[in-house]
């Protein structure tokens, strides 16, 4: 059984979420700074047994890449050129730091507790990793 791996990229860090080794429900694992991501995946993936990594895509509303994405870009070269045995998708991540924020507060979390970005980024992979479950089944 192996999991699947959904990073929320970003330019300091990056969230990191995983499924069980079912692939039925995905979990925030970390946040990790963007400069050790490649040595983390790698880690990460000796470890556990990882079927595929899905990237959040960062799209406008009319469906474009947004300005952001061209800072994904270089990443993917560089994780293919690494791992280039993993297959590697790529999933829109439209409203995911928002709906991040809204599961937040539904939660209960303190306004202190809400400010934490780590979290948020941490969450927003999760909620990648949900949605790329069920637009696959």
């Amino acid at each position: 059984m192996s999991r699947l791996l959904a990073i929320d990229y970003g330019r300091k860090r990056c969230g990191i979420a995983v499924t069980d080794p079912l692939k039925i429900c995905a979990n925030g694992l970390t946040t990790v700074r963007t400069c050790d991501l490649m040595q983390f995946l790698k880690d990460y993936c000796a470890r556990e047994s990882v079927e595929k990594i899905i990237v959040g895509l960062p799209k406008q509303l009319n469906g474009a890449d947004s300005e952001s994405a061209r800072y994904i870009e270089p990443f993917l070269k560089h994780l293919r050129r690494e791992m280039p045995e993993m297959p590697i998708d790529r999933y829109d991540e439209r409203f995911t730091s928002t709906l991040a924020h809204r599961a937040m507060l539904d939660g209960g979390l303190r306004r202190m507790a809400r400010r934490d970005k780590e979290l948020v980024d941490t969450i927003a992979a999760a909620i990648i990793l949900n949605d790329y479950l069920s637009a696959t089944q």
